[in-house]
């Protein structure tokens, strides 16, 4: 029987208080499409990291400090770390 490959999705946030001038410019969109319903947007990123099927350590782990020392960048941005 083949193993199954270890997948973990990554999400990347700007922390509270951050300016987001993406975020804005979303919302700004938003408001002229008549989605004036919406009062703030915040942006962030999304990764999706693919082990191979042989790994056996925790790739949770493995992944958080992926995000920690080449995704995320600890002064502006939050991770989460998502098994799936």
């Amino acid at each position: 029987m083949s193993q199954k490959s270890k997948k973990v999705v990554c999400h990347i946030s700007l922390k509270d208080g951050v300016l987001d001038p993406q975020g804005v410019t979303i919302r700004n969109a938003l408001v002229q499409l008549g989605f004036d319903d919406v009062v703030e947007v915040r942006s962030g990123k999304v990764f999706e990291l693919t082990f191979k099927p042989e790994v056996t350590n925790d790739v949770r782990a493995k992944s958080e400090e992926i995000c920690r020392r080449v995704l995320a960048n600890p002064v502006i941005e939050t991770f989460a770390v998502e098994e799936s």
